[in-house]
C-alpha cells in the first residue's frame, strides 16, 4: 500500500439524520454517477440501518424508480457537504469499514522504516543499534534495507541484539541462519557464549554459570 496523508483517520463525522457517528468506508473505484471516482479513497458513510434517511428511501426509490433500493448518507474526508449514496441492500459498505487502528499502527511501521532506513548511514558511528534492530526484526520491511541493516551488527560489536533476534520469528529461514551465524560471531570476538541452561551470556571459559549457578 501506498503511504499517504491520514489525517481523516481523526476525523468525526455525525450523521444528521440519525446524530449517529458515521463510519469510515474504502470508496468504490468508480462513482456510479459519472464514473470518474470520487477523488477520495475513503468515505464517511452512515450505516445506521435505523436511520430515517435510510429507512424512507426503501418507499422513495421504488415509487420513484421502481427499484428496491435505499439512500444512505455520505461526506468525503475533510469536508462537511452532505451527499447520498443508493443501496440495494442493507449490508452495503458494511464489509468496507476500515479499521482505523490497524491503519494506524501500519502508517507508524512505515515511518518507523523510513526513520530506520535514514538512520543506517550514521549508525556505526553514533554506535546506535537501534535502526539495524528496527528493520532486522520487522518482517514488512524491505528485503534489501533488512539485509543491509544485518550487515552493521558484527561493526556495532554491540551483544544487545542478541536477545531480540534469538527471540524472533523470522519468517525467511535465510534470514535466520545468517543473523544466528554474526550472533556466533559476536559471541566468539567478545570471548562470550550462552549458558545452555538459562541462555544468559556468560564467559566463555567460564565452569559455572554465574545467573543460574549450573555447571557447565
Amino acid at each position: 500500500m501506498v503511504m499517504q496523508n491520514y489525517d481523516y483517520l481523526d476525523e468525526v463525522h455525525i450523521c444528521p439524520h440519525c446524530k449517529e457517528e458515521m463510519s469510515c468506508c474504502e470508496a468504490p473505484q468508480i462513482h456510479v454517477g459519472d464514473g470518474l471516482g470520487w477523488g477520495s479513497d475513503v468515505l464517511f458513510i452512515c450505516l445506521n440501518d435505523a436511520c430515517s434517511l435510510f429507512l424512507k428511501g426503501w418507499e422513495n426509490i421504488d415509487s420513484k424508480y421502481g427499484h428496491h433500493a435505499s439512500y444512505r448518507y455520505m461526506e468525503l474526508p475533510r469536508s462537511k457537504e452532505g451527499n447520498v449514496m443508493m443501496v440495494g441492500n442493507k449490508d452495503a459498505f458494511k464489509a468496507s469499514v476500515i479499521d482505523k487502528e490497524a491503519i494506524r499502527r501500519q502508517n507508524k511501521r512505515y515511518h518507523e522504516e523510513k526513520e530506520a532506513i535514514a538512520a543506517l548511514d550514521t549508525c556505526v558511528a553514533e554506535k546506535n543499534l537501534t535502526p539495524v534492530l528496527t528493520l532486522l526484526l520487522d518482517e514488512a520491511a524491505n528485503r534489501e534495507h533488512r539485509r543491509r541493516a544485518m550487515g552493521y551488527l558484527l561493526q556495532l560489536n554491540d551483544l544487545s541484539c542478541i536477545d531480540p533476534i534469538r527471540n524472533h520469528q523470522f519468517r525467511d529461514s535465510s534470514f535466520e541462519q545468517e543473523t544466528n551465524l554474526i550472533v556466533d560471531q559476536l559471541l566468539k570476538n567478545n570471548f562470550k557464549k550462552e549458558c545452555p541452561y538459562c541462555l544468559e551470556l556468560i564467559k566463555k571459559q567460564a565452569k559455572k554459570c554465574k545467573h543460574c549457578q549450573a555447571d557447565l
